[in-house]
């Protein structure tokens, strides 16, 4: 929590698509030959081996050509724009359980994976089911074809990995935190302050295994200079429906329409279409991310099928304690009780790599 006076971001942390779109060069990190050899070697033998995914350490699957491009993945989503996009794996040539390997090696190496859910799955799939409509109270956002509001997800850093794209739209957006804080200090300053205020989250609609209804947290946090974002206004407003959760304000509810109208003013955002092989590595501090509406093959084995790793990096970025959701989050070799159902989790690769489909 900050209690100096607010001043603009003015570090490469705030920025515009519109000014990003046009050089990709920057941001797209492509893969040589010779880490791409070295990563599908690793993954092979994480697949031989299947490992307990819960306690496999990066020391295991060490990894030398694609070291030094990990550091810079890192240096950029701690203290750079805060995301980077990975290109050159042959997915189209995988098996998934061979993708999901060299996707976890990966993980291991950029930091310390959480638990996605109260089942405790480390890979998650963004793969849908339903066409259910985002307001339907049953909808998961990761099992839906509809069009995502910009939000944050639950640990320091996710990841989206590519296995295979929609047949029509389904675009990666973000926006820069920094950014839409920058455009509200000028356009009201009066409302920007509430930005450092805890709001309500709804944990129940994020995970319905979730252990209460919800959560607090601030919008915006500034820890040692470096300023932090958690947004996703649709789920504060949920929210409200809980019994005992005080209303918001009008001057709160001024603020999340503003925040979000800023997130779809034309320029703030970019749009990036996922390849197969793309990984994107993204800090949940600095930057906020949605997903346009698509349309899927018919057929379920071409269907758009995303994986997902959230990790923790401790230490590479200043946050205050508490903020965010990762603090109600597991990591990976922890569960809440001792009656916790451990075995529903898919804890090896092979597991791992497929899709829940209930």
């Amino acid at each position: 929590m900050t209690t100096q006076a607010l001043q603009p971001v003015t570090s490469r942390a705030a920025w515009r698509g519109d000014k990003l779109v046009k050089n990709e060069a920057d941001w797209i990190y492509l893969l040589s030959d010779a880490e791409i050899q070295e990563l599908e070697t690793l993954g092979t033998r994480f697949v031989e081996e299947n490992p307990d995914l819960r306690f496999v350490q990066a020391s295991d699957y060490p990894l030398k050509e694609t070291a030094e491009g990990i550091k810079k993945w890192c240096e950029e989503v701690d203290r750079g724009r805060g995301f980077i996009l990975v290109r050159g794996l042959r997915t189209h040539v995988y098996s998934d359980a061979l993708s999901a390997a060299i996707y976890y090696i990966l993980g291991l190496h950029m930091g310390e994976p959480f638990r996605q859910n109260e089942m405790g799955d480390l890979i998650d799939h963004i793969y849908a089911t339903s066409d259910k409509p985002l307001e339907d109270p049953d909808a998961l956002s990761k099992s839906i074809r509809a069009k995502l509001p910009f939000h944050s997800d639950s640990s320091d850093v996710v990841s989206l990995m590519c296995l295979r794209p929609s047949k029509e739209g389904g675009a990666s957006c973000l926006v820069s935190g920094a950014e839409i804080y920058n455009e509200i200090l000028k356009r009201r300053p009066d409302l920007a302050p509430l930005l450092f205020e805890p709001f309500n989250w709804d944990w129940r609609r994020q995970d319905p295994e979730a252990p209460a209804d919800t959560y607090t947290s601030p919008i915006l946090d500034i820890t040692d200079g470096v300023m932090n974002v958690y947004a996703g206004s649709i789920y504060i407003k949920t929210a409200q429906e809980y019994p005992g959760i005080p209303a918001l304000t009008k001057d709160q509810i001024d603020l999340l329409d503003l925040f979000e109208d800023i997130c779809y003013e034309p320029g703030m955002a970019i749009e990036m279409d996922f390849r197969p092989g793309d990984i994107q590595w993204l800090s949940n501090y600095a930057a906020l991310h949605s997903r346009t509406e698509f349309i899927d093959y018919p057929e379920p084995q071409r269907r758009r099928h995303l994986m997902r790793l959230w990790l923790q990096r401790e230490g590479a970025r200043p946050v205050s304690e508490g903020f965010g959701k990762n603090a109600v989050v597991q990591k990976r070799g922890e569960h809440r009780k001792e009656d916790d159902a451990d075995n529903r989790g898919k804890f090896t690769v092979d597991l791992a790599s497929v899709p829940r489909m209930d």
